[in-house]
């Protein structure tokens, strides 16, 4: 087995260059090489030109070198990589007999005949070794040359995701000596990165060589990832119990590890109890309940919401009182109180979480700013609130919003309804 010297992710397309198409399979090829024990050294993203691939393909390809490269593999014009990689290796073509006779199914399959240009998909560079391509018409090629390997994928995520899944991934793992990396990443909200790195200072600088921190924020969240490299029966127990320790840490500050998020944590605290919860939302415009729903078997716990945007839904629909918000105003603590224990009268819901807020750009006074958000709570043992400060950005304060009020939720449930203090770090409540 040898050793890879480097790895380079090369993204061929203009979409991605102005902007029409977000590149999520640096992404998503990045993770994947990362559970192996591969490190992406770049990621680069160039333009469907054939003097600009062969111009990095020879500054990329070196003996020793992986080079995965996605993009520019359909049957039309603009599609240039797959004829520019058979001049960059002096190759024919081949007609792969294999993938023709997957093209005719394929088509087959969606009630079509394969035309000449859909057939051209089989013609391939001599030297390069095929993985059929089961979900679309590009074939993946591999080149394994002395001057290093080249793996060549569609673009289409999907696609690009099953041939690495079904091909790429074996393959690097067979040919190269990988030294596996173990990560665990642990969920904070609202916590600054600076206030959690000042906290966790003592415990960081005293972690063993082999395991690693690292703080990936991100909209008023931070992300921990701790890692181990190359983890083994002798490191594994020392890893457990820095994991643990960075739990005790962190305390009820901690969300949840790995793929168990907010949204996940909340709807997990409120199966555990047996209790629903649903939303009465006016800032957040259905941001919360959006949230929720996203994560499979959310209909265990969350009932529903309603989106109460102008003041009359929240008088007819809640039963908020007109003269608290004419003494009060919509943005206040009275209101979004009477805003959560409507929506449980309504629903029937054990919890009712309520917003309200002045999301901007516009609409602020110097009394009630742009970022002014009240979050209600009303549950079987009382109603409270809470004011946060958050920023000028609409949507971003519509984002942290919601997850500020589901955060505020988490914690009051595992509380014991005990209302949440702060605990090392100041939050931004008022």
């Amino acid at each position: 087995m040898e050793k890879s010297n480097k790895v380079y992710l090369l993204s061929i397309g203009d979409e991605l260059l102005i902007g029409q198409v977000i590149n999520t399979n640096v992404a998503w090829i990045s993770s994947k090489l990362n559970e192996i024990g591969l490190k992406a050294e770049e990621h680069r993203t160039i333009a469907d030109r054939q003097d600009c691939i062969l111009a990095t393909l020879n500054e990329l390809m070196q003996p020793g070198n992986v080079v995965i490269c996605t993009g520019g593999l359909g049957p039309t014009g603009d599609d240039i990589t797959k004829n520019t990689l058979r001049q960059f290796f002096h190759d024919d073509w081949r007609t792969d007999e294999d993938v023709l006779l997957l093209l005719e199914k394929f088509m087959e399959s969606r009630g079509r005949k394969l035309d000449a240009i859909n057939k051209g998909q089989a013609n391939l560079p001599k030297s390069c070794i095929t993985w059929l391509n089961h979900i679309g018409t590009a074939p993946g090629m591999l080149f394994d040359s002395a001057n290093g390997i080249l793996i060549s994928l569609p673009g289409v995520p999907k696609e690009m995701a099953y041939l690495m899944e079904n091909y790429g991934l074996d393959f690097l793992k067979s040919r190269f000596q990988l030294v596996p990396i173990r990560h665990q990443t642990f969920h904070t909200e609202g916590i600054p990165e600076s206030q959690l790195m000042v906290y966790l200072r003592d415990w960081e600088l005293n972690l063993p060589s082999h395991i690693s921190l690292a703080y990936l924020p991100k909209a008023g969240r931070v992300r921990l990832r701790l890692s181990q490299m190359n983890p083994g029966n002798q490191n594994a127990a020392g890893f457990e119990t820095e994991c643990r320790r960075l739990i005790e840490l962190l305390g009820i500050e901690c969300i949840g590890m790995n793929e168990v998020e907010l949204p996940q944590a909340v709807l997990r605290a409120l199966i555990e109890q047996n209790a629903t919860l649903a939303t009465a939302e006016s800032c957040t415009g259905g941001s919360i309940a959006s949230l929720l729903t996203a994560v499979p078997g959310a209909s265990n716990a969350f009932m529903g919401g309603v989106v109460s945007y102008d003041n009359s839904v929240k008088i007819r629909t809640l039963g908020v009182s007109p003269e608290d918000i004419q003494y009060h105003g919509a943005v206040s603590s009275v209101v979004v109180e009477s805003m959560a224990k409507g929506i449980r009268n309504l629903t029937g819901a054990t919890y009712g979480i309520g917003s309200s807020g002045i999301a901007g750009p516009g609409g602020g006074t110097e009394e009630k700013p742009v970022g002014l958000i009240w979050i209600g709570i009303s549950g079987p043992y009382g109603t409270y609130s809470r004011a946060f400060k958050m920023a000028s950005d609409r949507a971003g304060n519509i984002e942290r919003s919601s997850f500020a009020a589901l955060n505020l939720f988490r914690k009051t449930l595992l509380n014991g309804w005990v209302l949440p203090k702060p605990t090392f770090w100041t939050f931004s409540q008022k």
